[in-house]
């Protein structure tokens, strides 16, 4: 297919990995557009119609893409072998073990995900990746803990990222221990909720979700 055939949505998947190595370099800039166009053999001002929102847009490619891996490399099958703390540690490293070897775009990404007015997005962005891991794993809860299980899960996501984006230890491990303690105090908090809920009526969500304290790094 010729580049006159994509549309904006099919060049905006094309350029996104090109953008991630040039945004190392350029920062997540309409030079690192011009790179990956340039790389992919796509004229650059239709490459910039792909982005009209900039470097959240270009941010923004790079998650879908990473979504996109993560659907097509699990299967139900696959993951309903394991434990639910097993399928969503084997989520949320599969979308770490993606941005391996770009860590500096991740950093200028953060950093950009960072500022007030690229919150809101910023937000949706990592609910969505929250409930599509929490769905892959076989989530089907409907009331309260369907909200509360992808804000915790989209928590832990930003603080691992966090902690991985600098880390120089041996096979990330400063990261995977990091991530097992988040997961273990998430296994923890559904134990206490469930048990909360058995035991006392009119349980308050919002009132236990204020009391959640996750371990220190």
């Amino acid at each position: 297919m010729g580049q006159s055939d994509l549309t904006l949505d099919e060049i905006r998947a094309r350029l996104a990995p090109a953008i991630v190595d040039a945004a190392a370099f350029d920062g997540w800039s309409d030079a690192a557009i011009r790179s990956a166009a340039e790389q992919e053999g796509i004229d650059p001002v239709v490459a910039r119609l792909a982005f009209p929102g900039g470097a959240m847009d270009m941010i923004g490619a790079w998650v879908e893409a990473i979504d996109a891996r993560m659907e097509a490399e699990f299967s139900a099958d696959t993951l309903a072998i394991m434990p639910v703390r097993e399928r969503i540690r084997a989520l949320v490293w599969f979308r770490l073990e993606c941005a391996g070897g770009k860590e500096e775009s991740l950093r200028r990404a953060l950093a950009i995900e960072a500022m007030p007015q690229n919150a809101a997005r910023t937000l949706r962005m990592g609910w969505h990746s929250a409930d599509l891991m929490w769905r892959l794993a076989g989530d089907t809860a409907s009331d309260y803990n369907h909200y509360t299980k992808r804000v915790i899960l989209a928590g832990i996501y930003a603080a691992t990222l966090a902690v991985f984006v600098s880390d120089e230890s041996e096979g990330k491990a400063e990261t995977r221990a990091f991530l097992d303690r988040r997961i273990e105090g998430v296994m923890r908090f559904e134990k206490a909720k469930a048990r909360l809920l058995r035991e006392r009526d009119g349980f308050s969500v919002s009132r236990f979700l204020g009391r959640l304290r996750y371990p220190a790094r």
